[in-house]
Order: C-alpha cells, then structure tokens, then sequence
C-alpha cells in the first residue's frame, strides 16, 4: 500500500507547499497531492518512499504552525461495509484499524440481536481471495436495553452483566473507563501481534479486552505503547500473557537484558499512587516483592502528561504490582470524576474534555450569550516574570501550539518595569477556551519547577466588569463575595477605591489554585449575565405583544 494519508494540515497548506517539503526531503511521489481541509492524500511508487515520507515527516516536520501526520492510508471496503450493514441499522460509521498485520473492521449496531445476525452471514464470506473471520463484542459502555438505569447525566449507564454472548460467559462489570497502558520494546511487537495477528486476536479472545498496539507512534523508538481496554481483570490477564510472550521471545532470541513491566499514568494520578513520603508506593513494593521507579517530572511535556512506572520483578511479581498501581490510579480516576462532575455543575462553560484527561463520554456544558454562540471573555492572568520564555517557548512556538490548542487567543503584556516580579498573561476566548488555556499555563509552570514539588500553583487572574456590576458580586455587606470565597476556595477582591477606566469597568481579582479560579470566574461571569439580563429593556404595559412571523 503505497498511498499516504497527510493529517493535521493547516487549511493554509497548498499542493505547492507539499510538493515543496517532499522535494526538500528527497521523497519521490508518483501523482499529484490531494488536498482537502484539514488533510491530504498522495500516491508513491513504491513502499520504501512511503516508509522514508512517514519516517522523515510523521510528527517532525511542521507547515503553517501545525505538525504533519503521515501515515499508510487506509482503503475503503465498500464490499465489506456493505455485507456488515446487511439491510440492518449501523450505530456508527465502520471504523478500520491497521494496527495490527490483518486489518480489522469495528462496526457498532443498534441492538445485540442485529449484529449477531450480520455475524452469522458474513463470517466464512470470501472478499478477494480471503474469508472473513466476524466476532461478537459486547459494548460494555452502551447503556442497558429497556428502561433507563437512572445513572448520573453524562456518564455511561452500565447494566447487570451480559450472559449472552456467542462463546463467553458473565463478564463482570467494569469499574471505570481507564484504560491499562503499557511501554513494550519495539523488538517484541512482532512476537506480541504474530502470523497474521493471530496472536493478539487470541489475547484479545481470552481476556475480552480490546488490545491497541501503537506501532506507527514515535517511528524509530526504541518502545511502543499499547493501550488495553477491559475490566480490571480482563486488563490484568491481557498484561500478564504479554509479558509472558515477551519473555519467551526474548529466551528464543537469546536477548538477556531485563525487561521490566513499564506502565504509563497520567501526571494527575502519580501524587496520590506514590502517597505520602512515598508510603503507598513502599507498600506495594513490599507486598509484591518489586522495585517500582517511576520517571521523573522533567521528562513530562506539555502534550504528553504521562509518567512512566517501571516495575521490576518477576513476571508475577509484576502482575501483582499492576493490580496494585491500576487500582490507586483507578481509584484516583473516579475521585476526580466525581469531584469534576460537581464542578460541572457550578461552572457554567466547562468541558471535562479540556482537561485532556477524561473519556469522550464526560457531560458537556456550555453557556451561550444571546446570539446563540459562547461568549468571549477576557482574563488577564499573572504568571511569575522568569516563567514567561517557559510560556512563549523557542522562538514562539509554544505560546502558539497553547493558544492553536485552546482555541484562545493568548498574548504576554509588555513588563510594568525592568524589576517586575510578575508578568500579565491577555487570554480571550470563551469558556471552553479559557479553561484550557489556564489549565495548561498552570500545569507548565507546574512542569518547569517554578512552584516546589510539594507546592500548589496559585496564581492571580483580574477580570473587568461594569462599575454598576461590582456591588452585585459584592452584595450586601460583603454577603456575596463571602458566599463566593466560601463556594470556591479562591480569594475574591473588588478594590474599593479603584477609578473605571474608559469603558466604564472595574477589575475584580481572583487568586487561587487553578479550579477555585475557574470556579470563581464562572460565577462572576454567572452573576453579570444575570445583571445583563435584567438591565434589558422590558415592554411596556400598554405596549401590543409581538406578532408572530409569517413564514
């Protein structure tokens, strides 16, 4: 397969720019680009021009302010999407993943009853030369058939366990969606996915977990990671047979280094798995008779805010260790679910899927202005003076990939003086921007060390509101601003003294760690639509209500 598939292109980009890039790196193409928003295809002559354009470009050249993805791209199989949808209701469009030696079509139905009928036609089908081999995956995120389970809005209702399914038994319920990730050598992939993924389909059938194996990830490193999703147990049992098959390939290969268990966790959840002065990471490695290291924070970027857990031991002294990490991380996961589902219900405008860090399948929430749109609001953020080349990045290009990521526009405010301790950062966007515009500012100055490893970054954030509004977020006696303290754990001050300045606006002040900011800032801006709303001017009495349009 010699086409290739350019993704994250800038709606800039021209043909003329790709055939610039490809000529600059000496890759040979047979037909001409074909660009489209956001991506772009191109035939090569042979596998190793796409191999070398994949190598070379993939992740590490950049056009227009966005890094090129290149990847083999992936045919469609109308014969095959057009036998699986067999005259039945398709939940979603058929996905293909090439992971794997064979590929792999995933396609979701409506109802149990349905996909099981499109399995019993299609399997043992021929589709050139080869026969379809169909299995039957139960969704256990799909909500139960029948009535509603009553779960939390926005979260994935989960039913008793299914019973039914061709050739497995009761499969327990899963306790959360994260999944197992783990960092294997690159010489072992081979071994891991076998003849023809033979190998991986049967982990895949005895531990009833869905296995990605990253292998076009980082092309050239000396590990790939692989994603495992199941329950717990199933997520455990699928580790535990990999590390076995590693073991063996590397005994037939004569490969004598160790190879360690190396699991990858979110930043976030690492703090509370280590405990405090490292207890709970001392009894793990007491109980299961490992030595667990994990890597240090300066290995963390801003785009990938995973740790790596390395676990040494015997392939069952790992597997217990992973129990025992997955489950402190898990029990971290759901912790700050709940505690972010609250949030979302006092913040109006927060999207859990800002942070980077929650599944798809978060509650969404919004607020909107009159125009149906969200409104922009603008923050300015101050941020220590010898963080700002942190910010801004190598000749810009940080600040750019924060402010192309937030959606925000994000500006550093020029030095009050040659000895100024602070620098103002202008951020304006909507909520969702804004929230993911302070999240990753606070988390870099987190990452860079200008805040000590047992410190909490708080930092303070002014926003303007109209002289007229500023008693409303006071409120009578202090009454509202105390609520609002108490509510959000930030400090709020509206200065007394203060002088509006040409729009007629006053700043209000917030300081705290980075969700009592959030918090408050929502509030406030909850309480002045409130105000906006009520200084709209209202009908008068003796006034004819409004005729209906025609259409």
């Amino acid at each position: 397969m010699n086409k290739l598939y350019i993704g994250n292109v800038s709606a800039e980009a021209s043909e003329e720019d790709f055939e610039t890039i490809f000529e600059q790196w000496k890759i040979p193409h047979s037909g001409p680009f074909l660009v489209k928003t956001g991506y772009a295809f191109v035939d090569c002559p042979d596998e190793k021009a796409a191999m070398k354009a994949i190598d070379v470009l993939s992740g590490k050249v950049e056009l227009h302010g966005k890094v090129l993805e290149v990847e083999h791209s992936v045919p469609k199989l109308p014969h095959v999407v057009g036998a699986i949808e067999c005259g039945l209701t398709l939940l979603c469009t058929p996905t293909v993943n090439t992971d794997t030696e064979t590929a792999v079509v995933n396609v979701r139905y409506a109802a149990k009853d349905q996909a099981r009928l499109a399995m019993e036609k299609l399997n043992g089908s021929m589709m050139e030369n080869y026969a379809l081999k169909v299995s039957y995956i139960p969704d256990e995120t799909a909500a139960p058939e029948g009535p509603s389970a009553g779960g939390r809005r926005g979260f994935n209702a989960r039913g008793t366990p299914r019973s039914g399914s061709p050739g497995l038994g009761a499969r327990p319920k899963l306790q959360s969606d994260i999944p197992l990730r783990i960092l294997v050598p690159t010489q072992f992939v081979g071994a891991i996915i076998g003849k023809e993924g033979a190998t991986i389909r049967n982990i895949t059938k005895q531990t009833h977990s869905k296995i990605d194996i990253h292998r076009k990830e980082n092309a050239g490193a000396a590990e790939k990671p692989i994603t495992i999703h199941s329950t717990p147990e199933g997520c455990s049992n699928a580790c535990t047979t990999i590390m076995e098959i590693m073991q063996k390939e590397a005994l037939d290969t004569k490969f004598t280094e160790e190879i360690p268990l190396k699991i990858l966790a979110h930043n976030n959840f690492v703090g509370r798995l280590i405990g405090k002065e490292g207890r709970n990471l001392k009894k793990i490695e007491q109980d299961t008779g490992t030595k667990i290291t994990i890597s240090p924070l300066q290995d963390l970027t801003l785009y990938n805010p995973e740790r790596t857990i390395t676990v040494k031991g015997s392939i069952e002294a790992c597997a217990r260790a992973e129990e025992e990490v997955m489950k402190k991380v898990r029990e971290s996961y759901d912790s700050d679910m709940a505690a972010m589902n609250l949030q979302s219900n006092l913040i109006p405008g927060l999207n859990l899927n800002a942070l980077g860090l929650f599944p798809s399948g978060a509650p969404v929430v919004c607020s909107y202005g009159y125009s149906g749109h969200p409104e922009s609001e603008t923050v300015h953020l101050f941020i220590p003076a010898l963080a700002v080349g942190a910010i801004i990045g190598k000749q810009g290009q940080h600040i750019k990939q924060l402010s192309h990521f937030a959606g925000a526009s994000i500006k550093i405010a020029p030095a009050e003086g040659m000895d100024a301790k602070q620098r103002m950062v202008i951020i304006i966007g909507p909520p969702e921007a804004q929230f993911k515009a302070q999240c990753r500012i606070f988390g870099k100055l987190k990452e860079e060390n200008f805040f000590g490893p047992k410190e909490e970054v708080k930092l303070e954030a002014h926003i303007k509101v109209p002289s007229f509004a500023a008693g409303r977020v006071i409120g009578k006696g202090g009454k509202t601003v105390n609520e609002l303290q108490n509510l959000t754990c930030a400090e709020v001050v509206v200065p007394r003294d203060q002088t509006p300045d040409e729009n007629d606006q006053v700043i209000v002040k917030i300081s705290g760690h980075f969700f009592a900011c959030q918090l408050a800032q929502r509030k406030i801006q909850e309480i002045l639509a409130q105000v906006r709303r009520q200084q709209q001017p209202k009908p008068t009495s003796g006034a004819q209500p409004p005729q209906p349009r025609r259409k």
